[in-house]
């Protein structure tokens, strides 16, 4: 949630102008420079530690993008978006329950705000209260519908609630909007192996470790090759007899 400041144009505007347009290409390490000479100049700009805040969280520094928008929320108490961002940043920290703390409040002042309500939900998720997760992600869904990323979620939340019909129809929902959405296909995956299904479960595990990212979905790429051996009783740690 970059934000444009509001005032008068002036050198401080030029640079903060400067730090959300690197923000917005995914320099963060520019718009850091961008967003400390604007505070130089005018310490007083919320938007400037949100925004500084955002680069810093991209690159790593979560305790120094919490006390920047622990700033910006002491200049603007009722900023939804210092809020949110800081909520992101506790629950890249692993502190789960500040992040719901956060985004609880952030709700206060945007109450129709579907990413307050999906990212709220992962982290419930992230501390294993699922019913609270469900919750979150159908509220947020009503707000944003059809959005791939909030029903794979939603399917992870169905599966660990038992729910596995649930679960494989919103991973065949998100497939039907994103035939690249990899990960739908574990999930898939899972729901019919608790559906007893096991011919077409080990299909999507096949499917997931065709088009799955080696690196980003590497733990779950590794469980799907675990699953198959158990499936059909191959042990894929030995190579293939010609």
């Amino acid at each position: 949630m970059a934000l444009a400041a509001e005032g008068p144009e002036n050198q401080a505007q030029e640079l903060f102008s400067q730090g959300v347009d690197a923000l917005n290409q995914g320099n963060a390490n520019l718009a850091l420079e961008k967003f400390n000479a604007t505070l130089k100049l005018d310490p007083e700009l919320p938007e400037a530690y949100i925004n500084r805040g955002i680069a810093l969280r991209r690159l790593g520094q979560y305790v120094e993008a919490v006390a920047d928008f622990d700033q910006a929320l002491k200049l603007a108490p009722k900023s939804p978006e210092a809020l949110y961002n800081r909520a992101l940043a506790y629950s890249l920290s692993g502190l789960y329950d500040k992040a719901v703390a956060d985004y609880t409040h952030a709700l206060k002042f945007a109450p129709k705000d579907w990413q307050i309500f999906y990212n709220r939900g992962n982290a419930y998720l992230d501390q294993n209260q699922v019913k609270e997760a469900l919750a979150d992600y159908n509220q947020a869904l009503k707000l944003h519908p059809q959005s791939p990323e909030i029903l794979h979620n939603r399917g992870l939340a169905h599966l660990n609630l038992g729910q596995a019909d649930q679960a494989l129809k919103d991973a065949d929902a998100v497939l039907k909007l994103d035939g690249n959405f990899a990960r739908a296909q574990f999930v898939r995956a899972q729901a019919l192996e608790k559906l007893d299904r096991k011919y077409d479960a080990m299909a999507a595990y096949r499917q997931f470790l065709s088009t799955g990212n080696p690196e980003k979905d590497r733990d779950l790429m590794q469980k799907a090759l675990e699953q198959l051996k158990k499936l059909e009783g191959k042990d894929f740690s030995k190579p293939a007899s010609g």
